[in-house]
């Protein structure tokens, strides 16, 4: 799968922000308001394009792919890069995310040679867990935000 990378825009951050993914991964549902948007003009988000163009996803990097709570339980330690990502909710379970993963992390691997990268996922995705093992990532850890278990997953 040829994807594309581009820089966040306002039609792409709109799109986005309308997705609704179905149960339980409605936990992913951005808010569809001038501040769910902002947030991703704002901050270090990017837009990826399918190969007949149409956007297919996107990822985040830095503090913006954190959970905040997991800093009062040491979560995110110097070093590491931080990604979030999301695609399309009608792409999601086709067997697409282990190719649209990849992608993103040889682009950010190409932009940032020799970057260990870490993320954080809801631990009720089991989908994403197994995509990001299958990717090379380790659990480091797990935190709570209320009822939420999270997993904090690094690749060095």
């Amino acid at each position: 799968m040829e994807l594309i990378i581009d820089k966040m825009n306002e039609q792409y951050a709109t799109k986005i922000v309308s997705w609704k993914y179905e149960p339980p991964y409605d936990f992913y549902n951005s808010s569809d308001s001038p501040e769910g948007i902002k947030e991703l003009m704002e901050h270090p988000y990017y837009a990826v394009i399918g190969p007949d163009g149409s956007l297919t996803g996107f990822f985040c990097i830095g503090v913006s792919a954190q959970v905040p709570a997991g800093e009062k339980f040491g979560a995110y330690s110097d070093g590491f890069i931080d990604l979030g990502l999301g695609m399309k909710p009608e792409l999601t379970g086709k067997g697409f995310g282990f190719a649209f993963f990849l992608s993103i992390l040889d682009h950010l691997q190409g932009e940032l040679p020799g970057v260990p990268f870490r993320l954080t996922v809801a631990a009720f995705n089991d989908r994403a867990v197994r995509l990001y093992r299958k990717a090379g990532f380790q659990e480091a850890m797990r935190f709570y935000r209320g009822e939420i278990e999270f997993i904090v997953m690094e690749k060095a």
